[in-house]
């Protein structure tokens, strides 16, 4: 049997850096030489696409947008280490070598720089409108936990990018070259994950299949972490539905930090839980009543079917639109590491893929890390 341990985050809301130093977004041809050298690497420089299909853009468009908010947390994140704020001074990162990691944030943050720009100029070729840059919110308030954010939305990313290529692999025009300039992009994210892991004294791979999210998915997530009206093309113009916010307040919580409700990490240890530490406590807000019927979680781990566990004390609060549930946690054994993915559904199922559920989701994503 398991004991888990709940790690939450302290929010913190970051100005728009934009543009940077080296003049991303819109770098000039020199400082763009300077980005590829710090990224160990060019741009592609194959014939990009001359059209897109509507779902190919919105896709691409996603990513974009996902890839500036990396290269804005990672900008944050080397801010934060070179010049030592509280939480990210020597002592915060030892017993790794200091400069040594800076150069290797620096790499990241150039190498999320190129993912930006080339998303971008894929749709800037196919006529489409290309993404600017947010303001954003980090939850994170010291280096352990920059580490750990960057696990949660990395294996987020690495669940999304196979949706979008199989999106890509059906398209013309030479837009379906874009799979492997995708796939070049995933195993790049999965070596990053692996740094973000080592450094947490993780296993650098977490399980040897991933679990898989979609675009809805990724979106829901990353529009949590973005200031409101701070996008000169906000994320909700992309389509993608936009879900009631599900998030865990669980009792057992024993991080010295309260805070963003959408993740947590959860760490096994070999000890008898209690009842009371094998569920979670959850907390859904604009649920609409006609999704009362039959609820459930539903969780998406690794490449395995989803699956379903009953909801039950589930109460809402006198004529508003906010309602508290418990659930099982989701299943705790060595082969059931890395990023798990918790949607409020309707009924038990069983649903044979993730879309399957997504059909029938009513509220969420909950990102948890179970390591």
């Amino acid at each position: 049997m398991l004991l888990f341990t709940i790690i939450t985050f302290a929010v913190a809301t970051v100005a728009a850096p934009f543009p940077l130093p080296d003049g991303f977004p819109n770098p000039n041809y020199t400082q763009l030489l300077s980005i590829e050298k710090l990224a160990g690497g060019f741009l592609p420089n194959y014939r990009l696409p001359t059209s897109l299909s509507k779902n190919a853009t919105t896709a691409l468009q996603l990513l974009a947008h996902n890839e500036i908010f990396e290269v804005a947390f990672f900008n944050q994140l080397l801010t934060n280490i070179t010049t030592a704020v509280p939480g990210y001074g020597p002592n915060d990162t030892a017993p790794l070598d200091r400069a040594q990691l800076i150069k290797n944030i620096e790499a990241i943050k150039n190498q999320e720089e190129l993912h930006s720009i080339a998303a971008n100029q894929f749709l800037v070729s196919a006529k489409q409108q290309p993404i600017a840059p947010c303001q954003y919110t980090f939850p994170v308030s010291n280096f352990k936990t920059a580490m750990l954010f960057a696990q949660v939305f990395t294996d987020l990313a690495l669940g999304t990018i196979p949706t979008i290529q199989l999106l890509f692999a059906g398209e013309a025009g030479g837009a379906s070259r874009n799979v492997l300039t995708l796939g070049s992009i995933l195993g790049q994210e999965g070596q990053q994950d692996g740094f973000f892991r080592s450094t947490q004294r993780k296993t650098p791979s977490a399980a040897p299949f991933l679990t898989l999210a979609s675009a809805s998915i990724a979106s829901n997530i990353l529009e949590k972490l973005i200031v409101k009206d701070s996008c000169p093309q906000p994320l909700s113009d992309l389509g993608y539905r936009t879900l009631p916010s599900l998030s865990i307040d669980d009792e057992a919580k024993t991080a010295p930090e309260a805070g963003w409700p959408n993740w947590i990490s959860i760490s096994p240890r070999s000890t008898k839980p209690s009842p009371q530490e094998n569920r979670l406590s959850f907390t859904v807000v604009g649920l609409p009543r006609s999704a009362e019927f039959n609820p459930s979680i539903t969780y998406l781990s690794g490449a395995g079917r989803p699956y379903s566990v009953t909801v039950w004390e589930f109460k809402r609060a006198n004529g508003s639109d906010v309602a508290h549930f418990f659930a099982d946690r989701p299943l705790q054994t060595p082969q059931s590491n890395g990023l798990t993915i918790a949607l409020f559904t309707r009924g038990l199922g069983p649903y044979t893929t993730t879309d399957a559920a997504l059909e029938v989701t009513s509220a969420g994503p909950v990102l948890i890390e179970q390591d």
